[in-house]
């Protein structure tokens, strides 16, 4: 059975899209079998893999609302190992829409239950923010991994996120768990960055990934131009980041 890791930050602007879209690039480099989900109304996960979508495409919106079976949208990558679930802007009639259904924070873990034998690792790129999207995510998943960026403001809003998914645990998934926070944006000759470091590794200890994703322009460069860093530039530091940080995560689960 894969192991489905939600992607989540209600932050904006914290290498959300970025840790999603280069996490499963580089799982699947690994020959692992990766189904990205991007659950985002920017779609920006979806075209930062070179995914264009029409205004008659189909969308993780039609899985949520119409019961499209989640097979029937499953699109190929450039990488062979590396399918990804589209979204559009569609979606963000969904949050409304859902609230009207019974089953409304468990549509897409049904959804998922028919393929789940089929991926090593599904990686889950939620919307920034805390509705029934991300609820419904939160429901579905394994684990949560949460990119920090190493300022002041994302840190204040961590608090946040860990109520929501301890209220998650405790009603709708009681084995959700926390993949690991993962620092983005990293600058070491900025001394706010080291100092959220060391803030965030002093509370959260053994919960903090060891990899950390330096600010770096070519992972900022590579999705205007439809790839993952992996294969726009895989001598990059980012590259090498994001390597490791699947590393990291397939040595945690064997």
């Amino acid at each position: 059975m894969g192991r489905i890791i939600c992607v989540a930050n209600q932050k904006g602007g914290v290498g959300k899209t970025t840790t999603a879209v280069n996490l499963a690039a580089s799982l699947a480099v690994a020959e692992k079998k990766v189904l990205l989900i991007d659950i985002d109304p920017q779609g920006n996960a979806t075209s930062g893999l070179g995914i264009k979508m029409g205004e008659d495409s189909k969308s993780i919106y039609h899985v949520l609302i119409d019961e499209v079976p989640i097979r029937s949208l499953i699109l190929d990558t450039e990488l062979e190992f590396l399918k990804v679930v589209p979204s559009n802007i569609d979606l963000i009639g969904a949050e409304i829409e859902l609230v009207s259904f019974q089953d409304r924070e468990t549509r897409l873990k049904k959804s998922l239950e028919e393929i789940k034998s089929e991926f090593d690792f599904f990686i889950i790129d939620c919307p920034p923010s805390l509705g029934l999207i991300t609820v419904n995510s939160f429901t579905a998943s394994d684990s949560v991994l949460v990119p920090l960026q190493c300022e002041y403001y994302p840190m204040e809003g961590l608090s946040q996120l860990l109520k929501t998914i301890k209220l998650i645990k405790n009603s709708l998934n009681p084995s959700l768990a926390i993949e690991g926070i993962l620092l983005t944006m990293f600058d070491k000759r900025n001394n706010i960055s080291r100092q959220v470091m060391e803030e965030v590794r002093k509370h959260f200890g053994p919960l903090v990934f060891n990899v950390i994703i330096p600010r770096n322009v070519r992972l900022s460069e590579c999705p205007s131009f439809g790839k993952p860093i992996i294969l726009y530039d895989a001598d990059s530091r980012g590259a090498e980041s994001y390597l490791d940080l699947a590393r990291e995560i397939m040595a945690n689960h064997g």
